[in-house]
C-alpha cells in the first residue's frame, strides 16, 4: 500500500510539474503578447487558404519560423527578421513547421508578391525553379479548351501549358494563393516591456 501511495504521489508531483513547465510558464510569459506592426487578422479567403495549406501537407516541408543567425543563416537567405511571438498572434494552430525540404515561407508575400508566379508555381514547380523537388499540385487547377467568363487563365513559361489548351485555378488555388501573399511578417518588433531593445 505505502508503494502504491508513493508511486502515485511521485505521477502527481510529476504531473504538476510538467504542467508547470509547459502550460503555465509559458502562459504567463506570453499573456500579454501582441501582434508585430503590420500583422493583421486573415479575411475569409486567407483562411480558407490556410486550410488548403494544411489540407495538402506544406507544412510537412516548409517552415514559418526565420531563426536567429547564431543558428542558421537565415537572414542571408532573404527570409526576414528572427520571428517573434507577436508574428504568429492571428495563427490558430501555429504553422511552424518541424522540417524544411523547402525555403521557410513567413515572408513568402514579400519575396513573390505577385498571384501569378504563385499560381505557376503551384501548377509546375519546375518551371519556375530549376530542380525542385517539390511536388505539383495540377488538382488545384481547370484545364479548359478556353477561358469562361470570369476565368484568369494562368501564364505560364513556354514549354509548360498543355497544347491547345488554358489552365484556370480553382478556389481553393486562388484562396491558398491569397494565403501565401499574407504571409508578411516584416513590421517592427517592440522592444521588451523592461525598455531593453530586442538584440536580434
Amino acid at each position: 500500500m505505502n508503494n502504491e501511495s508513493a508511486l502515485l504521489a511521485g505521477g502527481m508531483t510529476m504531473l504538476a510539474l510538467a504542467t508547470s513547465a509547459l502550460v503555465v510558464l509559458p502562459y504567463l510569459q506570453l499573456q500579454d503578447v501582441k501582434p508585430t506592426e503590420g500583422t493583421k487578422p486573415y479575411t475569409a479567403a486567407q483562411l480558407r487558404g490556410r486550410e488548403v495549406y494544411i489540407a495538402n501537407g506544406c507544412i510537412y516541408c516548409h517552415s514559418q519560423q526565420p531563426r536567429d543567425s547564431a543558428y542558421a543563416p537565415d537572414d542571408k537567405r532573404g527570409w526576414g527578421r528572427v520571428a517573434v511571438a507577436g508574428d504568429y498572434y492571428y495563427d490558430k494552430p501555429h504553422l511552424l513547421g518541424t522540417m524544411r525540404t523547402g525555403p521557410d515561407l513567413m515572408n513568402i508575400g514579400v519575396r513573390q508578391p505577385g498571384a501569378d508566379w504563385h499560381l505557376g508555381h503551384l501548377y509546375q514547380p519546375r518551371a519556375y525553379v530549376s530542380g525542385s523537388i517539390m511536388p505539383s499540385y495540377p488538382y488545384l487547377f481547370d484545364v479548359k479548351d478556353a477561358p469562361e467568363p470570369g476565368d484568369k487563365p494562368v501564364t505560364l513559361p513556354p514549354g509548360y501549358a498543355p497544347p491547345g489548351k488554358v489552365v484556370v485555378p480553382t478556389a481553393a488555388a486562388s484562396d491558398l494563393v491569397a494565403y501565401l501573399q499574407s504571409l508578411n511578417r516584416t513590421g517592427a518588433v517592440l522592444p521588451p516591456a523592461g525598455g531593453e531593445s530586442n538584440p536580434r
